[in-house]
């Protein structure tokens, strides 16, 4: 049982609620990495006795529209924007600026303290043509947390961000654009996010999950470890340029799943980073950090355009996956890479941390090699496809 203290300097409306909020057990804690940072070494130990204190610049208890002003927080471990209670928020025309470090660790990754707008406790916040801009370490743009950042994600209060036709930049390492974790919810649409940090996927999520769905806007990252989708999350984008230029472009982890549809992945994985050994687009993988549930990671893309500069398009590594392709133009410019890689590596007890695969190619063209390591299995079912290239050449895979 988790206390939850709010200390805010703008309590606007009805001020801070009364009584003690309660989150949920089984939080994790420790000296966790957040999940775009594929090492391994996420989650920790059961949070058992820790409290998550919320600081608010401007804390928002009661239905309230906003428009053209400024909200800004200097102070560490503080939002700038937390909207609770239930409360239903409109903002738009404003400018939100963050700065002050988080010395939270796993408290701005999986609750969203430090960001510049935090919505929980079930609210629906409605965001439009809004700049936000973060230049602290762990300090996330715009952060939605559904209130059960537990592995499994048994339940949510099912917070709603709806946010559009704004701009989000941050500047230091865990500071993801859009954020969401435990069961949050986040609808966006024509987004600009910029990102620089490690650690800070553009769309992002953490412990807990939820649903994401984009739909048109850049999302750019040029940090280690930062590709510009991370996902421990059901994530659905549509209609959006996304572009990694040090890191992988998607990451799936875990019983997760990311769906792109006319969409453009631009990859260039420049720098490797955890305990990563292999340079790769499209990574599907369970790093045992407790921050997703076991079970089948599921990669989706459909009238997309996937461009890899280094390394593989796909690899998968200690999971089953699901791969579904139909009418791409999957392009890769690095001939030392394969267009998919099955294979045990850093994660998960040796032996037995392969990957399963499941191809699945409808309408789709698809050129390079599919190598398979003696603990990995592929299944590949094409339709009206052309696959050229080898498969399985060192005859090595289980099956």
């Amino acid at each position: 049982v988790f206390g939850i203290c709010y200390k805010s300097k703008n309590d606007i409306n009805m001020g801070m609620p009364s009584g003690d909020r309660r989150d949920p057990p089984n939080m994790q804690d420790g000296n966790g990495t957040p999940p775009d940072k594929p090492d391994g070494n996420g989650g920790g130990g059961p949070m058992a006795s820790a409290n998550v204190t919320y600081s608010a610049a401007n804390n928002i208890t009661e239905n309230s529209s906003l428009s053209n002003e400024t909200f800004s927080s200097t102070t560490k471990d503080e939002n700038a924007i937390l909207v609770d209670s239930s409360a239903i928020v409109t903002i738009d025309n404003s400018t939100v600026n963050k700065t002050g470090d988080s010395e939270g660790g796993d408290t701005s990754s999986f609750y969203g303290n430090n960001s510049a707008i935090l919505a929980k406790g079930g609210t629906e916040v409605t965001i439009n043509n809004v700049n936000v801009t973060t230049d602290a370490v762990g300090a996330n743009g715009v952060f939605s947390y559904g209130g059960s950042a537990t592995t499994d994600n048994l339940s949510t209060d099912n917070t709603t961000i709806n946010i559009s036709d704004s701009t989000i930049t941050t500047s230091k390492d865990n500071s993801g654009g859009i954020m969401t974790t435990g069961g949050g919810i986040m609808n966006a649409k024509n987004l600009t996010i910029t990102t620089a940090g490690t650690s800070s996927a553009a769309i992002r999520t953490d412990r807990g999950g939820g649903t994401v769905q984009v739909d048109g806007g850049t999302y750019k990252t040029t940090g280690q470890g930062s590709p510009a989708i991370y996902s421990t999350a059901d994530v659905s984008v549509s209609n959006a340029n996304l572009i990694s230029t040090s890191s992988e472009g998607i990451i799936i982890e875990g019983k997760n799943s990311v769906s792109i549809d006319n969409c453009e992945l631009t990859d260039s994985n420049t720098k490797l980073n955890g305990k990563s050994t292999t340079y790769k687009n499209i990574f599907l993988y369970q790093s045992m950090s407790g921050d997703a549930s076991n079970g089948t990671s599921s990669f989706t893309s459909k009238n997309s355009k996937i461009t890899t500069n280094k390394g593989d398009t796909f690899y998968v590594t200690n999971t089953t996956a699901v791969i579904n392709l139909e009418n791409n133009t999957i392009t890769n410019n690095d001939k030392s890479g394969a267009f998919l890689r099955i294979k045990k590596d850093s994660w998960g007890n040796s032996g037995s941390n392969g990957g399963n695969v499941t191809l699945k190619a409808t309408n789709q063209l698809i050129n390079g090699d599919i190598v398979i390591d003696s603990i990995s299995t592929l299944t590949m079912n094409l339709k009206n496809s052309n696959f050229t290239g080898k498969i399985n050449k060192s005859n090595s895979a289980k099956s």
